[in-house]
């Protein structure tokens, strides 16, 4: 069985380590392959930055020519950011998402159908949560503090990656896809501090080593042996 993690730099392994961007040998479809049975081929298709509008432009490259049996789909962190640089400079303005979310929305069922189309099953992953405190640490560092009056009158990243997601869910539900819910099951483990990195948004090793623990028990529930 092969399968394709098809994502952004959380499938990338990306971390944020001492005021450095890393790629650390620890992220989750590595660990996914450490733990799955030998018969299971896990290839890494991440890539740092990547949204559901460059996903779509790589499908067939990156997944469809691969034909593996399953594409784990996690995306959506990048399409709810916004450019911060232009936040910054007219902060009074109206700014709109990378992907806005009706965009977003379309893209996934384009992904989803084609990837059906080559008698592979599509599996949508949930964004793990974030650190919102951190986040805007580190935007204020980069950008300066005339983004927070913004932030504060769009009720902060952290609203449009909760709405990202809901629909991500929604998705799943009406096109009945599988669903593996990482970001509930890193929340019930209580405090996800040591899970998120310092930048508020990429995972530590502990938290890509959570991840690939409950897609493995969710991927067992699809009878992939």
């Amino acid at each position: 069985m092969k399968v394709v993690c098809f994502g952004d730099s959380l499938t990338r392994g990306v971390s944020f380590v001492k005021g450095r961007m890393r790629i650390l040998k620890e992220n989750y479809p590595a660990f996914l392959q450490q733990i799955a049975p030998e018969q299971v081929t896990v290839l890494n298709k991440g890539v740092f930055n990547d949204n559901s509008d460059l996903l779509l432009s790589r499908v067939e490259k990156d997944v469809i020519a691969e034909q593996p049996d399953f594409v784990i789909i996690n995306i959506g962190g990048n399409d709810c950011n916004f450019k911060w640089n232009e936040v910054a400079e007219k902060p009074e303005d109206e700014h709109q998402p990378i992907v806005p979310i009706e965009r977003y929305m379309e893209n996934l069922k384009q992904l989803i159908h084609r990837i059906k189309e080559a008698n592979i099953t599509p599996v949508l992953m949930t964004l793990p949560p974030l650190d919102p405190v951190r986040y805007y640490r580190l935007l204020a560092q980069n950008y300066g503090s005339s983004i927070s009056h913004w932030i504060s009158l769009q009720g902060g990243i952290e609203h449009w990656h909760g709405l990202y997601n809901r629909s991500l869910n929604l998705l799943a539900e009406q096109l009945h896809v599988p669903k593996i819910d990482v970001r509930a099951a890193m929340m019930q483990l209580g405090d996800v501090t040591d899970f998120i990195s310092d930048d508020g948004i990429h995972l530590t090793g502990k938290g890509y080593k959570t991840m690939s623990s409950e897609i493995f028990s969710t991927f067992k529930q699809y009878n992939t042996n």
